[in-house]
């Protein structure tokens, strides 16, 4: 039987939906701290029903499943109202800075490092905006991962909600982030915060090919990010964090390379990543030491955490044509070196000669994803090695087995 016109129409409508349907899931993702290829080949390995996958995965589709009753995070719903008595501006308040026992009114507030005071989190935007980011980053790996729309359409909700619907989007910039009562309203270090929002722009990329996340609605989180961008590089609160020469300053860089991305400046990312040698010239020591955070009562969590910004900037480096994974000064100091300083403390048999006054399994679980992404960038065989022997029990579940499969060519 010879099809009539409507047939003929209808099938090669099917086929280029279709076409253009599997061209988006074989896509590579556009991502700006992740690497698109080893995401692709995640993929292809959970195809393949990847036996080690497997329980990142399982544990992957129960937290989407969870993720996709939460109810939409928004600064606009805080307790706590900031100075300017606009909510859509985001407040937090200083983790480590407790009333001062000697002052009647406890003021001003003074530092006790590593030790959390516990109302920072009440009423403030801090707890929020991560718990924001770990929804949307699970969803749309969920959605990457299986396929299914409903994931994308609640990581959808949940972006536009923070960022640009009227009533609830948060105002992009951080004025009265990580506050100090008694000292300021707000401060450059409150930009640590913000880092968050590193796995919103990859998540993103993570929706491409779904009909919830439109081009519309990419346009606009752009245009976001912009104003965002060119808020931490004018604001004074944003030009201190710049020269923080701590994991501030390095979470800064990552931060402003992985926006300026995101936004198409790609020339803004290249001279961040550049300036980020030397950053890593004065915080590493010639024998992998990271003296800025080897300082503080975490000192463990705090070197893993400076060398994850310094790999996502890394990272970022890549689409610009700029090796800061393989940048060394002639003395030897570079992020690798770093990696090798923190490495052997994996094995519990070995003891951390510096202050870690808690959170050691936490640090420890950290390094395991360091020495992951560090096996893959540096070809290294016994960083996973030291993974696998020492803290696999740990890592068997984590969601990074995902973005960063282990490296098996």
């Amino acid at each position: 039987m010879i099809p009539n016109k409507q047939d003929m129409k209808f099938a090669i409508g099917l086929f280029i939906a279709l076409l253009f349907a599997s061209s988006a899931w074989d896509a590579k993702p556009r991502v700006y701290s992740l690497d698109a290829e080893r995401l692709q080949k995640a993929k292809s390995l959970v195809a393949a029903k990847d036996a080690v996958l497997q329980p990142a995965l399982e544990a992957l589709r129960r937290e989407a499943d969870k993720a996709i009753r939460t109810t939409p995070f928004s600064v606009a719903r805080k307790e706590r109202t900031p100075p300017s008595g606009d909510k859509h501006d985001y407040l937090s308040l200083a983790p480590y800075w407790w009333p001062d026992p000697k002052s009647k009114d406890g003021l001003p507030y003074v530092r006790r490092d590593g030790e959390t005071n516990p109302d920072s989190k009440r009423g403030t935007d801090a707890p929020v905006v991560g718990a924001m980011a770990d929804a949307v980053e699970t969803l749309a790996m969920a959605y990457f991962f299986f396929g299914d729309e409903r994931y994308a359409e609640r990581a959808a909700l949940l972006i536009k909600t923070w960022f640009f619907n009227p009533e609830t989007k948060m105002n992009p910039h951080l004025r009265f982030a990580q506050a100090i009562p008694g000292r300021n309203d707000g401060r450059g270090a409150g930009l640590i915060e913000s880092r968050h929002f590193i796995r919103i722009v990859d998540a993103t990329g993570m929706l491409d090919g779904s009909r919830a996340w439109t081009q519309k609605d990419h346009q606009a989180l752009i245009a976001w990010f912009r104003e965002f961008a060119e808020w931490m590089r004018t604001s004074p609160n944003g030009k201190a964090e710049a020269q923080a020469k701590n994991n501030h300053g390095s979470w800064y860089a990552a931060q402003l390379a992985c926006y300026a991305l995101f936004t198409s400046d790609r020339e803004l990312a290249r001279r961040t990543v550049e300036a980020a040698r030397e950053r890593i010239a004065w915080q590493v020591e010639a024998d992998g030491k990271q003296p800025q955070e080897l300082g503080r009562t975490r000192a463990l969590g705090y070197s893993v955490f400076n060398l994850v910004a310094l790999m996502t900037l890394a990272e970022a480096g890549r689409q610009v044509g700029v090796d800061l994974y393989g940048y060394e000064t002639k003395d030897g100091r570079g992020i690798r070196r770093a990696v090798d300083y923190v490495a052997p403390f994996a094995d519990l048999a070995r003891k951390w000669p510096h202050q870690q006054i808690n959170n050691f399994d936490s640090a420890r679980a950290e390094l395991a994803y360091l020495l992951r992404r560090a096996a893959i960038a540096y070809r290294e065989p016994e960083y996973e090695r030291i993974l696998t022997k020492h803290l696999a029990a740990e890592s068997a579940r984590q969601r990074w087995q995902l973005l960063w499969p282990r490296q098996t060519d």
